[in-house]
């Protein structure tokens, strides 16, 4: 069997249905393959355009969330990632569920290494809330 190259094959693209289309807010994350298995290495994606709102008040709560991950066989592909957090937009949740539930939905879709999920989220009523979930691949 002929080495692939490491570039983005053809076949890498077939599971993507987001990228390349108008798209709406999704709880859907899509991933496409890794070529460098071999090595450890990782990727952050941040974004300072995080939105949810207070579970209680509804009042809105902004964010800058950092997701680091170390792939295994899969990587998340960005786009999906931005519209998966733009879905949180009219959601209510503590900040520190919301975090661990992006955490799980990444672990569930690209089961890496390791990742871990930072949101800094700005404060309010004097508090600013930073939370940190964190996953390690037994």
């Amino acid at each position: 069997m002929a080495k692939k190259s490491g570039l983005t094959v053809r076949e890498d693209l077939q599971a993507l249905t987001l990228l390349g289309s108008k798209a709406e807010p999704t709880k859907q994350l899509e991933a496409f393959p890794n070529h460098h298995q071999e090595r450890n290495y990782s990727v952050t994606l941040e974004t300072g355009e995080f939105t949810c709102l207070c579970p209680l008040t509804g009042q809105p709560d902004f964010a800058r969330i950092s997701i680091e991950y170390i792939p295994d066989q899969l990587i998340v592909e960005s786009k999906s990632l931005k519209l998966y957090l733009q879905s949180y937009r009219n959601e209510g949740g503590f900040h520190e569920h919301l975090t661990n539930v992006i955490l799980d939905d990444i672990v569930k879709e690209i089961a890496p290494r390791y990742c871990k999920v930072t949101a800094h989220f700005n404060s309010r009523g004097g508090i600013a809330i930073t939370v940190c979930a964190t996953h390690t691949k037994p």
